[in-house]
């Protein structure tokens, strides 16, 4: 041994044929700065293959453990600084691997055996490792930074080392302990939801230890699982006690609180929302003028005279960041004292509101708009069913009195919707995407359970108030951008070239051109229009929307790529979305001559905060909603039911059933006798044998095999091809690059795929 080794004494006492510890690697790369197998070998005069070999497992276990780190080919090693760790946001995936989610750089992959320190959720300081055979970064945990919750909904089992509580996706890969006196002294049973509160956090060896603090009722599995999922979430469900003070000391409006505002009282404004709505934060007026233009009023309740900066109110609304929508239940970002309240414009009271007062040519085109604080009345609560059989039957006896008995209302509707005409026309010229795609709701029996799964249609009246609210929004964002603003917009980016690189190929089976990078709006309007009529039109629309880069909140104005504007923000909804509020309290400030509010957060930060909620609120609607169908499907096993092909896979075809609307996988093994070929392209399956060929838009009859409630997913066998569509007519031959794969034998596992408020 020819190198100064301080622990050569104990790497000979473990090793016959000792080679340098792991403390003279580190100290000699640092000193070389970087260096591969064969420099290091060098270094240390090594030339014995089994040294040669010992020194490379151990270089390869330094990186595994995150003490150096390796790139390139051959690989290159140095030493890994407080420069190489990031923090992030662990997310967990129900397989028991997860990621390490940052925001500026590719995600951190993290093993099983990383995963045992932490939850779903949790903030982590983490170095990346290695690169593993898919190219991913793999990551060590080097520091829990925090930990995002302490209580947790799980079911408690038992085995041969005792009790432990069982928690659900996405933290199934961390069972907590409890003891039997804790057991026993709450009467739990095997079986039942307990909730959790952690005593010790887990380690490398040993799983978290808690204690079960309650056991709930199984009764209803509907509200137990969205308990579940607001903690395992992180979704606030409590109000601070502060916030509620706050919200109920406000009275209804006075004339103290009145004073200042434009009075419209006298205006026929109306509301016009869904059959199940509670709060009305949008109120509609119009009214043609001279020479054929029209004047539309938007009104807004007035958030932000109730949620003052940095109020307890505010902090509550500001950490939720946005209302979360659960079938028949609702998470409010705001007390319901306010919001469906003294925020919510209800009939016949004094609501406090922001106006967009809006001026329209009778081309339709924006000539003039101004904000400002008002007053309202509003003149009636009207659904869209309401308001859709109106525009078919004006004279039907069944319409409310508060529409047909008021002439006012009724001529203002009836401007709405030629207003409404106009405006299509301008969303039609201007190329914003209309994609036809299915929104689902589910009707609840007493019991709680799912009685059906009925489509949302979605006739003028819900046009005509979208385009409203999208006229709002684009003149907030004006006047905004106008005036400096310190507001967040309201971002979508247009498609990266990957994405465009897709549709660009897949476009060749209508025949159109589409470009391999930097699409426009108009290249996607051209294969929606070509194809809206088709009966694989929702397959074809909803992999167009996926190609779709996702909206964000932002400071800096980008524009909006799917609405087909240069500027726009959400100014519509403050009662559940904290963006609107933050515009609204610029606004106002500005047209008030008043100073702007200095709020605790950033721009940046609450860019990022209010993109994060929404991200979360909506997985967190998707959990349950695939939860409950796959719940309501159990009952359906071995069942049979037709569908539609909706996304084709390497690994099979996922199938929407027609009538129930829910997505479930026909495993490649269970496609047919053949071997087949995943034509990525195409997004077609080819036998390679028999030319058996199962695309997008297909409709088949598939029986339900099972039902894994750990995964959410739903395995279908297919029965039978009923109809081929259009596309997936001709026989073709893969092409000769392609590798083509067997069907396994196995059924292989993958995640079903779970399925919008206005404005």
């Amino acid at each position: 041994m020819s190198w100064n080794d301080p622990n050569a004494s104990s790497e000979a006492k473990r090793y016959d044929n000792p080679i340098p510890s792991r403390e003279l690697i580190l100290s000699t790369i640092t000193e070389h700065g970087e260096v591969t197998h064969q420099q290091l070998a060098k270094a240390f005069n090594i030339d014995d293959t089994d040294q040669l070999d010992a020194l490379g497992n151990r270089l390869k276990a330094m990186a595994r453990d995150g003490q150096v780190n390796r790139e390139g080919r051959p690989y290159r090693y140095r030493t890994v600084t407080q420069q190489d760790v990031v923090t992030g946001t662990v997310s967990a995936h129900p397989k028991g691997f997860g990621f390490v989610l940052l925001s500026d750089m590719p995600d951190l992959f993290l093993h099983e055996k990383q995963m045992r320190w932490v939850f779903n959720g949790d903030t982590v300081d983490a170095v990346g490792t290695s690169t593993d055979n898919r190219g991913r970064t793999e990551g060590r945990i080097v520091d829990i930074v925090e930990r995002r919750q302490n209580n947790f909904i799980g079911t408690l089992t038992r085995d041969e080392d005792g009790y432990c509580v069982e928690l659900g996706s996405p933290n199934n890969h961390q069972p907590i302990t409890v003891t039997d006196d804790n057991v026993q002294a709450l009467n739990a049973k095997q079986g039942s939801p307990v909730k959790v509160d952690i005593i010790d956090w887990p380690n490398q060896h040993e799983f978290a230890t808690g204690k079960i603090t309650e056991v709930l009722s199984d009764d209803n599995d509907r509200e137990l699982i969205i308990e579940t999922t607001l903690l395992n979430y992180d979704i606030p469900s409590d109000f601070s006690e502060a916030a509620l003070k706050q919200a109920n000391d406000y009275q209804e409006p006075t004339a103290a609180d009145i004073k200042g505002r434009t009075d419209l009282r006298h205006l026929p404004l109306v509301t016009i929302d869904g059959e199940d709505a509670r709060d009305f934060d949008d109120a509609v007026f119009a009214e043609k003028r001279s020479g054929g233009n029209y004047r539309v009023v938007v009104a807004i309740a007035d958030v932000s005279y109730y949620v003052t900066p940095n109020s307890p109110l505010d902090q509550d609304a500001y950490e939720r960041g946005t209302s979360v929508y659960f079938p028949h239940r609702v998470i409010p970002m705001l007390p319901e004292v306010l919001s469906n309240g003294l925020c919510s414009l209800n009939p016949d009271l004094d609501r406090l509101c922001m106006v967009a007062d809006i001026k329209i040519s009778r081309a339709g085109k924006v000539t003039g708009y101004e904000f400002y604080p008002s007053v309202m009345h509003s003149q009636a609560r009207l659904t869209y069913n309401q308001v859709n059989d109106y525009f078919v039957n004006p004279t039907d006896k069944r319409l409310p009195k508060s529409l047909t008995g008021n002439k006012d209302v009724k001529k203002s509707i009836d401007t709405l919707h030629q207003l409404y005409e106009l405006l299509l026309k301008k969303r039609e010229d201007r190329h914003a995407m209309e994609f036809e795609t299915v929104e689902t709701y589910i009707k609840f029996n007493e019991k709680g359970g799912i009685a059906d799964i009925l489509p949302r249609t979605r006739g003028d009246s819900q046009k005509l108030i979208e385009e409203c609210m999208l006229l709002a929004n684009t003149c907030a964002a004006n006047f905004a951008l106008k005036h400096e603003l310190p507001v967040l917009y309201r971002n979508h980016d247009k498609p990266d070239s990957e994405k465009s690189m897709r549709i660009h190929e897949y476009a060749k089976n209508f025949g159109l051109p589409f470009p391999e990078e930097s699409p426009t709006q108009a290249d996607y309007q051209r294969i929606i229009e070509a194809t809206k009529d088709r009966p694989d039109a929702i397959s074809i629309h909803s992999m167009l929307l996926r190609s779709m880069m996702q909206a964000n909140y932002a400071p800096d104005n980008i524009g909006h790529f799917g609405l087909a504007y240069d500027e726009y923000s959400h100014f519509t909804s403050p009662i559940r979305r904290y963006p609107d509020l933050m515009l609204h309290r610029a606004i106002k400030a500005k047209v008030t001559n008043s100073k702007q509010p200095v709020m605790d957060f950033s721009l940046e930060g609450a860019g990022t905060q209010t993109s994060d909620t929404e991200r979360r609120a909506e997985k967190a609607s998707r959990y349950v909603e695939s939860w409950l169908k796959c719940h309501y499907m159990k009952d359906h096993v071995g069942e049979e039911f037709e569908g539609v092909v909706t996304t084709v896979t390497s690994f099979g075809l996922f199938v929407t059933l027609t009538d129930l609307y829910i997505d479930g996988l026909v495993h490649i093994s269970n496609v047919g006798d053949d071997f087949f070929v995943y034509d990525e392209q195409q997004q077609q399956l080819i036998g390679k044998d028999k030319g058996t060929l199962f695309g997008l838009g297909d409709s088949v009859k598939v029986q339900v095999a099972g039902v894994n409630m750990d995964l959410l997913q739903i395995d279908f066998d297919l029965k039978e091809k009923l109809q081929s569509s259009a596309m997936n007519q001709t026989k073709k031959q893969p092409a000769k690059k392609e590798q083509p794969k067997k069907s396994p034998a196995k059924r292989s596992s993958s995640r079903s795929k779970g399925g919008n408020k206005k404005g």
